[in-house]
């Protein structure tokens, strides 16, 4: 049994273009750079797919499979004249999924790296993350 638990995780690795790692969470939120898409799945079953926005041309958002570094409830950037980061969820240094008021721009590039999505979304993925705990929590960004 467990030789086909390791053999159906590999599978989803495959198909779905996660590591392990982000197969064994309980919580993934896989952000599709190129559809500007965030499917997020909880114990494997997807919730949740919402339109994004990342980084635009000149600025970019890094792929990879990370955990949630930090979190909070509201955040000014100080590298962007204090705009507001409702909700952020930070997952590489100053790289963020946070909401945004600017949604006419969601579904194409129009970030300075971070992944904006609806504030709403954004409350309602934050809450998800504290239930779970960052540690069961993944954040995959792919092409």
């Amino acid at each position: 049994m467990k030789g086909a638990v390791i053999v159906a995780a590999a599978f989803a690795a495959i198909l779905f273009g996660v590591s392990n790692e982000a197969t064994a969470a309980d919580l993934v939120a896989r952000i599709d750079v190129s559809s500007q898409t965030m499917t997020v799945k909880k114990h494997g079953r997807v919730l949740y797919t919402w339109r994004v926005s990342t980084a635009r041309k000149g600025y970019i958002t890094p792929r990879g499979t990370y955990r949630p570094q930090r979190m909070h409830r509201m955040w000014y950037s100080r590298k962007y004249h204090m705009s507001p980061m409702p909700y952020s969820i930070f997952f590489r240094g100053g790289y963020a999924i946070h909401g945004t008021n600017a949604v006419r721009r969601l579904g194409r590039p129009a970030s300075h790296g971070c992944v904006r999505l609806k504030t709403p979304n954004a409350a309602r993925f934050y809450a998800m993350v504290k239930d779970v705990g960052p540690a069961n929590t993944r954040i995959v960004v792919v092409n």
